[in-house]
């Protein structure tokens, strides 16, 4: 079995999310957890790996929502409740969102 290759924590975040992937029409999909360096989002169809695009999702940090927008890359993708759990490294995140998520993480 294969360990898991998260490098940071992962907290708990059920929410919507957009996921536009380069050349694809964006779509639908609800996180499950995010961490510093990702997130992971159950969308309707799979993705492949090392695919980049933009993923963008709302959290509330210190009582107001933040918009998290950041272009990710696709690093697993398997199918999970009739849905696929497609698993995003964040790439060049911007300080804003870095700080956001950081206090979100607390």
């Amino acid at each position: 079995m294969l360990g898991d290759k998260r490098t940071s924590a992962r907290k708990i975040l059920k929410t919507k999310a957009v996921v536009a992937m380069e050349g694809d029409a964006p779509v639908l999909g609800r996180t499950a957890d995010v961490g510093a360096n990702g997130v992971s989002v159950g969308v309707p169809n799979p993705l492949l790996v090392g695919q980049t695009g933009q993923v963008s999702f709302e959290i509330l940090v210190d009582g107001k929502f933040a918009t998290v927008s950041a272009r990710a890359k696709v690093m697993y993708c398997i199918i999970s409740n009739n849905e696929f759990k497609v698993g995003f490294q964040f790439l060049n995140l911007e300080l804003a969102a870095m700080t956001a998520l950081a206090r979100f993480m607390r």
